[in-house]
């Protein structure tokens, strides 16, 4: 804000100095006076300008700086007022990014533990399956010896044969029975999906019911949460348990993507294998 006194063109002490000035003449016209005296007064007169004028500078800067600390002031509240609304956004974004950070701790422990209890169910049936390994054969215990004439040395070859041929026949067989009831490890995938409207008019319920319509062999839809992005802009970010062989993560986004009415456009933000 620019001081008023800048644009002053009046003097109001003009008569003061037109009346010095009209004296100063008229005691030149009269001749001279005596030195001493005339220098004397010559100089009161001047020293007595001088102070006037000093004094008339001092205010008018006075009256400056008190303008200027006026304008600093007023402009100080604006900024003090936008500096407030920063750190009030600061701490909402700070208290954004620490939910978002303890829900990806919570999806990572989760994840975790799935792990783990896979991993335990693939452990399961090998450790069970460890101490049953398949017996060896029996070898016929030959009779005893009584005689001599009553050793049979050509009739027991066959009858040992068919007896371990049946035992190896009946240990296969219940080798590929728990072989088959062994269960299968199936890939699976845990994939976040960020699903973005066109603008801040989009029903966001609407586009969630319509991601949630789409049904897959091998889709399981989970948890789901509103995150801004600009200008009211919010997208949707929604996590979804996929199993690798069944369901192809394009052909998701591709069907999300249909829905042009409310998608723009689908972004992957994580992919995990579980």
């Amino acid at each position: 804000m620019s001081s008023p006194l800048i644009y002053e063109r009046n003097w109001a002490d003009k008569y003061k100095y037109e009346d010095a000035e009209k004296q100063h003449f008229e005691r030149l016209a009269k001749g001279p006076s005596p030195p001493a005296n005339n220098q004397a007064d010559e100089k009161s007169s001047l020293a007595s300008e001088v102070a006037r004028a000093r004094q008339h500078i001092k205010t008018s800067l006075e009256c400056v700086d008190r303008i200027s600390t006026f304008a600093v002031n007023q402009g100080g509240t604006d900024l003090v007022n936008r500096i407030v609304s920063l750190e009030k956004e600061n701490e909402g974004l700070r208290k954004l990014v620490e939910k978002m950070q303890k829900s990806q701790d919570a999806l990572e422990k989760r994840l975790n533990e799935l792990e783990k209890k896979s991993s335990s169910v693939v452990s399961a049936p090998k450790t069970s399956a460890a101490p049953a390994k398949p017996a060896a054969p029996q070898k016929a215990t030959p009779a005893p010896k009584d005689d001599d004439d009553d050793v049979d040395l050509f009739g027991s070859s066959d009858e040992e044969d068919e007896s371990a041929k049946q035992v190896r026949e009946q240990r296969l067989a219940e080798y590929a029975a728990k072989k088959s009831k062994k269960p299968v490890l199936i890939a699976k995938s845990n994939v976040i999906l960020d699903v973005k409207p066109w603008d801040d008019e989009t029903d966001m319920l609407e586009l969630e019911k319509a991601v949630r319509s789409i049904e897959m062999d091998g889709l399981l839809w989970g948890a789901s949460k509103k995150v801004p992005l600009a200008y009211g802009i919010h997208k949707l970010q929604i996590s979804a348990v996929i199993e690798d062989e069944k369901v192809s993560v394009d052909l998701l986004t591709e069907q999300i993507e249909s829905n042009e009415d409310y998608v723009q456009s689908v972004d992957i933000a994580a992919f995990n294998k579980i």
